[in-house]
């Protein structure tokens, strides 16, 4: 251990006023430096990304199990199962138009059994929920975890460094995915299709979204017509459109909150589904049973042809909601949904829907409102109950999705950084978007009010979710060949077989578009284009930015006389001093930040001491204290960088953002010395020690004169400098160019943060404007 001393009249102590909680911790000016604790320190330069970049920067999944998983398990069934369990409600009098004969109720429920069983228990439950990014899911993530395995996209400079990249050697691939990516990785049409088909899955269950609350609400007001015949469609529509707006007023409670809530909902319902199928079934028809044999689903498409094949669009609604299954994992977790889904939901939504044909099979002409009709005696009303409430809950599962979606595609720069909260400290993944929620809100509300009733609505439903499965299906086979690098035989077995179950459903509800589901579809399109219209804005924006990236050493040097001057590439003038200590903000906290570059370029001169300010904030609710703070030296003499790790909880820029830049600054400079000290060669006995105290005293003398000269800086002034950059549009770019960039120039200008909503002093901020053309 060692002890750095100096005279109280080089520096004396500052008076840390920071309250309790941020990232914020009072240091004492005197001290004893620990060369054991976790510090992190350089004494030369640093180069890109070295030692700046730690294990936990990157984002890991977590793992659950115990009470903790089964409390997950319980919140999945309230948000993810509502859509998908409310289907027992329409599925039969949306496949039927007159009253089935035994033969196609037994096809019928022959399709449901093998299409929950293979699209959704197979396919998305033990196959696709696998191909997560780092516990994030949706056709985006697929993309994402692609982009990591493949050079197959362009990263933000800023950022790549934090990006995890997995790629395979060539060697360690079969020749099928040899080929398959270097065929993406040398095509850009490949790699523009695979771009848009990721975003379209996106845009398009962020329509469902749209779509899917105002038809469960809508249909659950509407299910009052069973007791009250004579209900008014204002009536109706006022009251689903007051749900509606209650639904979304709840979603800033967070999804454990809403989740456990909503669960008993969902609890109950299924449970009356199930207890209701096994009554049916034991005093109608058992002999549906035989329904779980695939031979009745293929005699009746054989049988029914055109209109069996048209009557798929009936039965798809049978797993609407499936797609919110892969969207919404990042806010649960893998076992969490196979432990709900295999245990729970689909052994009740199996029971309701056999119970439900043995019903029918006695009762042919019940099929029109398939559920009510075969409820047990007594059971109406309490039925109704829960099942209006389930229908409005129903909508959770794609409201929660698109919050999950869209926080993705802002990471990847598909979309600007609006404001998004995590509502967890538990589960890191939950998170909510207030932009997102109340647009929301909107467009449901206008929906269902335009759209009046559930028929015109399901017109418009499930074209939407068929696309996404279809969409899925190709892009996690593209994941076992490059990423679990199947056998190809086996990938493509897999992938002609649920290719052909979603092109049958698919290839059906595409007769739904011009009766409605051309307002979906043409919402996806509006979504996508905005997302790949702000990707090509910002890869633009990278490239102009480009000629930025560099070095400290690039941009100045010491001169012969030992003063600061800019290199030759910048012009060789003299760097003259500001008094003060000056915080530059720096978005990437690698290289040198653009500000510090406009500021020195312009004004030729520095603050007496600098520090790089970056943030890095990670996926956790807190960071530990020893683990926030990155301090390292540049070439540029009195100039550190400071790098603060924070979770989505902690508070770091305040008003006393300064003292505590400064108190790290000179933390950093104690502990150096302490380490030179400690480092510091041992006395021979020929010079009888003298050299190294004289060196020792050297040290000290160095650090206090340094301290001294950083606490002066600090009393004089602070000053936080930002940057705010200014694109314009190059002379001679061509109309369409210059179209795309003025569209995306004016989302930027109106949707990036704004200096003075900072809480630091105003009278502190310094801001520094420059111009790029793109």
């Amino acid at each position: 251990m060692s002890t750095i001393q100096f005279a109280p009249d080089q520096i004396s102590p500052v008076k840390s006023n920071i309250a309790p909680g941020g990232v914020f911790s009072t240091r004492n000016v005197s001290r004893t430096s620990s060369l054991g604790e976790k510090y992190h320190s350089k004494q030369n330069d640093v180069e890109e990304g070295d030692g700046l970049k730690q294990e936990g920067d990157l984002k890991k999944k977590q793992v659950f199990d115990g009470w903790l998983l089964l409390w997950l398990a319980y919140q999945a069934t309230g948000v993810i199962y509502g859509d998908i369990g409310t289907s027992p409600l329409y599925v039969y009098s949306s496949t039927f138009s007159d009253n089935p004969s035994y033969d196609d109720l037994l096809g019928a429920l022959s399709l449901i059994i093998w299409t929950l069983t293979l699209i959704v228990s197979v396919k998305y439950v033990f196959i696709v929920l696998y191909a997560d990014d780092e516990g994030e899911g949706g056709t985006f993530a697929l993309y994402t975890l692609l982009s990591r395995y493949a050079n197959i996209t362009r990263r933000d400079p800023k950022e790549e460094s934090m990006v995890k990249m997995e790629r395979y050697l060539s060697t360690d691939l079969k020749t099928s995915g040899r080929t398959v990516r270097s065929g993406l990785e040398h095509s850009r049409f490949g790699q523009a299709a695979l771009k848009v088909v990721g975003v379209l899955g996106v845009a398009l269950v962020m329509s469902d979204g749209v779509l899917t609350p105002a038809q469960s609400v809508l249909g659950a007001i509407q299910g009052l017509e069973v007791v009250k015949p004579d209900i008014s469609s204002s009536t109706i529509i006022g009251a689903s459109c007051g749900i509606l707006v209650f639904l979304f007023l709840l979603q800033p409670l967070g999804i454990t909150k809403i989740g456990s809530t909503f669960a008993p909902i969902v609890i109950i319902w299924l449970s009356f589904n199930a207890g209701f199928g096994i009554y049916n079934l034991v005093w109608y028809d058992h002999s549906v049973l035989k329904a779980f044999s695939p031979y009745f689903a293929g005699t009746y498409l054989v049988r029914n042809r055109t209109d069996g094949w048209k009557s798929l669009g009936g039965i798809l609604l049978a797993f609407t909601g499936v797609e919110a299954m892969f969207a919404d994992l990042g806010a649960f977790s893998i076992r969490a949904i196979q432990l709900s889904w295999m245990c729970f939901t689909f052994p009740c939504l199996l029971l309701a829907y056999i119970g439900q044909a043995a019903f029918l099979s006695v009762n042919p002409a019940a099929y029109s409102n398939p559920f009510f009709n075969s409820v047990p005696p007594g059971m109406l009303y309490p039925s109704l109950v829960i099942a209006i409430l389930a229908a409005i809950v129903a909508s959770q599962a794609m409201i929660t999705s698109t919050f999950q979606l869209l926080s993705q595609i802002m990471k990847l720069s598909y979309f600007p950084q609006i404001k998004m909260v995590h509502t967890s400290k538990i589960f890191h993944g939950q998170v909510y978007i207030p932009f997102a929620n109340w647009l929301l809100m909107i467009g449901t509300v206008i929906v269902t009010a335009v759209y009046n009733n559930t028929t015109s609505l399901g017109n418009a439903y499930g074209v939407c979710v068929i696309l996404v499965t279809f969409i899925t299906t190709c892009m996690v086979s593209l994941v076992a060949l490059l990423v679990w690098r199947l056998n190809p035989f086996i990938v493509l077995f897999g992938f002609f077989v649920f290719a052909s179950l979603d092109g049958a459903y698919l290839s059906s509800a595409l007769l739904k578009v011009p009766q409605g589901a051309w307002f979906t579809l043409a919402l996806a399109i509006v979504l996508s284009s905005i997302f790949i219209l702000w990707r090509f804005g910002k890869e633009q924006q990278w490239v102009a930015e480009a000629s930025d990236r560099f070095q400290p050493s690039h941009l100045v040097t010491t001169g012969a006389d030992g003063q600061l001057q800019l290199t030759s590439a910048f012009g060789g003038n003299r760097v003259t001093k500001i008094r003060g200590f000056g915080i530059f903000f720096d978005k990437a906290g690698d290289m040198t930040p653009t500000v510090f570059i406009q500021f020195l370029s312009k004004f030729l001169a520095t603050p007496d001491f600098m520090v790089f300010f970056h943030l890095r904030p990670l996926s956790t609710p807190s960071v530990a204290p020893e683990n926030r703070y990155t301090v390292t030296r540049t070439i540029i003499p009195n100039c550190y960088r400071l790098i603060i790790r924070h979770g989505y909880t902690d508070e770091v820029v305040t008003n006393d953002l300064g003292l505590l830049v400064y108190e790290q600054l000179r933390d950093f400079i104690i502990r150096e010395g302490a380490s030179a000290s400690a480092n510091a060669p041992k006395p021979s006995e020929k010079d009888g020690g003298s050299s190294s105290e004289s060196s020792e005293f050297d040290s000290q003398d160095n650090v206090a004169a340094k301290l001294a000269g950083a606490q002066r800086a600090y009393d004089t002034q602070v000053m936080y400098i930002m940057g705010k950059e200014q694109m314009r549009i190059k002379r001679g770019t061509g109309i369409a160019r210059r179209v795309l960039l003025s569209a995306f120039l004016w989302l930027r200008d109106n949707t990036r943060s704004k200096m003075a909503s900072m809480k630091l002093n105003p009278d502190q901020l310094v801001e520094v404007g420059f111009v790029k053309d793109v």
